[in-house]
């Protein structure tokens, strides 16, 4: 089935790039805000945005620098508080002084009620956590409530428009790394001619990996080096315990795993200091380096 095209309305509010920013899309009620941290304020007289809705924060952790997110809804109250007011709460709160931006999520009718908030976010956060770009932030999964089939096929068709939208805003957290046909289990067997496949086998790893324009992804099925040695960067470390959920007990990979050099990405797959332009050889033995041009 062919692919139509978007109508997109972006409405730079402050007049600037780095500013709240308004989007709407032809033909769906959704009205979605990009709003800095430091712009809150500017939305007191905002109507829309004291109605229900669903907020994403986006930041960065502190320790490791790493992209986090929190997903949470906001329902309206009788003296007029909603999305806005939560934000704030958020702003005072110094357990989540991370984030430094909110994407938010309401409609031009005002039609969200708890059931579809509650919906929504637990959709979110789901999309969110199985894509694995962001730490998602939040504690606990979000109950989904119950929707009618009606109903759900309603908000799966938000969902769809909410994340054309997320994506046009410069955050790719819904998008999957890698397309199904890349997801091959047989670690014996290349992507094919869209993604050439590069390989580690050594220090006990068995892994592959592709190259998109996402960076460097290693594939789901590789088999990780067990132990650390004395050198290894602490950036493996850190990555080795952030992904440590998706690491079964023989040290297989169960998700893709995206990394932005080769380098950052062998360094994970064998817990030392590594050269991901030697280390990464095509099924030929060709390395990484060489196939790009690198090392001729």
């Amino acid at each position: 089935m062919a692919t139509h095209g978007k109508n997109i309305n972006i409405f730079l509010m402050d007049g600037t790039a780095n500013g709240r920013i308004k989007c709407t899309l032809a033909n769906w009620t959704g009205v979605a805000y990009r709003i800095p941290r430091v712009d809150l304020d500017l939305c007191k007289e905002r109507n829309d945005l004291k109605q229900s809705g669903v907020y994403f924060l986006f930041g960065a952790s502190d320790e490791t620098s790493e992209q986090v997110i929190y997903i949470g809804q906001a329902g309206a109250r009788k003296n007029g508080e909603g999305i806005l007011y939560r934000l704030q709460e958020h702003k005072k709160n110094p357990d989540k002084n991370y984030w430094s931006e909110a994407i938010v999520f309401t409609t031009s009718n005002n039609s969200f009620g708890p059931t579809e908030i509650s919906y929504l976010e637990n959709r979110f956060c789901a999309m969110a956590t199985n894509t694995h770009r962001y730490i998602v932030k939040n504690a606990n999964e979000p109950t989904q409530g119950n929707v009618t089939e009606e109903k759900e096929s309603e908000l799966e068709e938000f969902i769809e428009y909410a994340k054309i939208i997320m994506g046009v805003l410069g955050h790719k957290v819904f998008d999957p790394l890698v397309t199904t046909e890349s997801t091959e289990t047989d670690m014996d067997k290349p992507i094919g001619d869209k993604h050439t496949t590069f390989f580690i086998k050594k220090r006990g790893a068995y892994a592959k990996a592709i190259q998109t324009a996402e960076g460097f992804i290693v594939l789901s099925g590789s088999i990780l080096s067990k132990e650390a040695v004395p050198s290894c960067p602490d950036s493996a470390i850190s990555a080795r315990r952030r992904y440590s959920s998706i690491i079964d007990e023989n040290m297989v990979l169960l998700k893709d795993i995206p990394f932005k050099t080769p380098s950052g990405a062998s360094c994970f797959v064998l817990l030392r200091s590594s050269n991901g332009n030697l280390d990464w050889t095509t099924e030929q033995g060709i390395t990484f380096g060489r196939f790009e041009g690198a090392d001729l």
